[in-house]
Formats: C-alpha cells, structure tokens, sequence
C-alpha cells in the first residue's frame, strides 16, 4: 500500500487529544459538504430555469427559419418551393408574411406586427398548444392575437360586430401631403377566433392572420415571404437540411436553428449562469482556506508524530505528501457527500415540487451529469490547491522544534 496514502487515512479516521482541532476539522468538512452542495444546487436551478425559459420560445420558434439576408422579404419561386418538397430530412415547411402594424379597436391602439401564416405553420411550430382562449382558427377573416393585445386592445374572441381592425402602410415613395394622408393606410377587420398566452414580451407582440390576408393587406404577390419556417424529421439532419436550403435560395436568405433564432436569450442565459458558478466558487475558495487552516493545525498537532516518522526514515517529500492526501481525501469526499446531498435535494423537487413559484407551478429544476462532474472537478482542484499551500509548511525545522 502507498505509505502516505495509508497514513493519510489514519489521520483522517483518527481523532485529535485536543477538542479545539476536533471542532474545527469538523467545520471545515461541513463547509465543503454545504459548499459543495450549495453550487450542485444552484447550477441544477440554472439548468431548469434555462430549459424553462427556452420552452416559450421554442413554441414560436421552429427547427430551421429562413429570413431575409438583407430587406424585409425575398422571393421564393415555384421552382424552389419545388426544390424545398424534395429536400431529404425535411418534415414540413410553412411559409410566413410578417410586417409592423397599427392595431385599434374602438378608442384603443397598439404597435405590433402581423404574421401571415399558411395552414402547415402549426405542423411545424408547437403555437397552436399555447391558445387558452377560443380555437386556433386562421382563415379569410379570423386570426389569433397575445393575451397582452387583447387586454391593452380590451378585444376579445368572435366580435364580429367590433372587430379588431388592422392598419398598415401602403408599399409607395415620396412624400405624405395633407391631402395624401388619409390614403396611405390599408386597412382590414380581423375577427379574433383565439388569445394565446405564453410570456409578456410574445404576448404584446404578434397577431397571426391568414397569409393571403396578409397579401392583400400589404399589397404583396404570392412570391414574396418575410420567412419560411422548417420542422426536420431528425435533429442530427439539421445541419445537412441547413445546407440543402442555403443551396437553394443562394445569398438571398439566412438559415437559422433555434439557437441562433434566439441568440441573445442564449447568451444571457449562459452568462448568467458562468457568473452564478463563478460567484459560488468564489465563495468555495474563501470557505477551503479553512482546509489550509486545519491541516496547518492537523501538522501542529501531530508534529510529534511527524517528527517519530522522521527518525524512522520518512523523508520530508513524504511528510508533506502525507498531509497533502489528508486535504485532498478531505475535500473530495466532502464534495461527494455535498454532490449526493444535492441530488437527494433536486430529485425530491423534481418528484414533489415542494419548492413553487406560484401556487400551481413547481421551481423547474433539471438534474445533468454535467453539473456533477463540474462541482466534483471544481472541489478537487480548489482542495489540491489548499491541500499543497498547507502541506508546503513541512520543512526540516517544523520537525526539529
């Protein structure tokens, strides 16, 4: 057996003659097990939150998205829808017609934007799941508007006597004159036949109308799309799909999967949670100086120990290696007594949701691998950092006093 490794152990099951060593041993275990439990935690938190927050927008957002490379709209021909019913991988695909409008009803209004749908749009987005009043019903006349608009708007679902009424700029250059100023709007009823509701910023924002409605409405040809929306039959088809589309439409468009749909919502998130984990190691590192305090202790105390060792042979090289495995056994099995600990904490919040947001909605959680093998990685090496400070105080007049 490895001689300083099987002393280590010794040391670590052994108890100290003074009580005051004995305190403060245990001290230091418990703060690497609370520690250590306390950022599992915290980064599984992030985790469900993360996944939480991703799961509005990927109800709006599809697998692929299609957008214009410059301008508003671009061109997609026969030929190329064509091309797209032929791509292999591709499950659907549904075109889209979006533009800013002027939205009023009776003394009312609000700026949002119009979003002209085709019938295949919640093939390939999960929209439809979000309506909590009324139906999803797109046609001719009907549309579907956020909770938000209706609320601001005071509109709600089958007012075919108050419509909502749709105002938009009609394509044109030059100049607005007093006399041209009541004909540069197009304008539309539309009759709500559902609100959905899935987060305040999308909820103020869309009202989904029929695409050919649309059309007319924006005084553009069939051609014309601000979008084309994609579902895939496989995610590890994506990129492959990706280049097949790019292939197709050139220059003209911009391919982009959900993350990049949502750049911004990714990137806060995940500095959020880098600046979470580095906050709670940072208080790791300030809580494992204890570790550099009690094996300084755990040397004092033994320093007659040490110095028997000595006599016996030991070299200096292995005195310190005996108390650099002492921090080292320390802190990892504190931060795997911390890691289970944490586990038992998460998997009781995932079975029970004893911890809610509101009164019917549990703080969502999410147990990874990942986070284990982060906290893990991060106690071992902050405890071999601590554990080498303090075993560097063996020297050759330690041992001599």
């Amino acid at each position: 057996m490895n001689f300083p490794l099987y002393i280590a152990k010794r040391y670590l099951r052994s108890k100290s003659g003074q009580n005051a060593v004995n305190i403060i041993n245990f001290i230091t275990f418990l703060v690497i097990v609370i520690g250590s439990a306390a950022l599992f935690i915290v980064l599984s938190g992030f985790a469900g939150l993360k996944t939480f927050s991703l799961s509005f927008t990927n109800t709006f957002d599809p697998d692929l998205k299609a957008t214009p490379a410059t301008g508003k709209f671009f061109t997609a021909s026969p030929d190329q829808e064509r091309q797209l019913g032929e791509l292999n991988g591709l499950a659907s695909y549904s075109k889209e017609l979006e533009e800013k409008v002027l939205l009023y009803h009776r003394e009312k209004s609000h700026i949002a934007f119009i979003k002209g749908v085709d019938q295949n749009y919640n093939q390939v987005t999960g929209v439809d799941s979000t309506v909590i009043y009324g139906s999803w019903n797109i046609n001719e006349v009907q549309g579907v508007a956020g909770l938000a608009i209706s609320n601001l708007l005071s509109v709600s679902t089958d007012q075919y006597r108050n419509p909502l009424m749709v105002a938009a700029l009609k394509p044109g250059k030059g100049f607005i004159s007093p006399q041209s100023k009541n004909k540069i709007y197009n304008e539309l009823p539309l009759v709500l036949s559902g609100i959905y509701a899935v987060e305040e910023g999308l909820d103020k924002k869309y009202v989904f109308a029929d695409i050919g409605m649309v059309r007319e409405l924006l005084e553009k040809d069939s051609t014309q799309l601000s979008g084309i929306n994609f579902k895939v039959k496989k995610e590890d088809d994506i990129p492959k799909i990706k280049e097949g589309i790019s292939a197709i439409f050139g220059d003209a468009v911009m391919v982009k999967d959900r993350k990049q749909q949502n750049s911004s919502l990714y990137k806060m998130l995940n500095t959020e949670n880098v600046a979470t984990y580095l906050i709670f190691t940072l208080v790791l590192v300030i809580a494992l100086f204890n570790v550099v305090g009690a094996i300084t202790m755990m040397i004092l105390d033994k320093r007659q120990n040490s110095k028997t060792l000595y006599s016996l042979g030991t070299t200096l090289k292995e005195l310190r290696r005996i108390y650099f495995v002492q921090g080292v056994l320390v802190t990892s099995l504190g931060g795997f007594i911390g890691v289970v600990i944490g586990s038992l904490l998460i998997g009781s919040q995932l079975l029970f949701g004893w911890l809610k947001i509101t009164p019917s909605l549990a703080y969502p959680v999410e147990f990874q691998f990942m986070n284990v093998l982060i906290v893990l990685a991060t106690i071992v090496v902050l405890g071999i950092i601590a554990a080498k400070i303090a075993s560097s105080r063996i020297n050759a007049k330690l041992i001599a006093q």
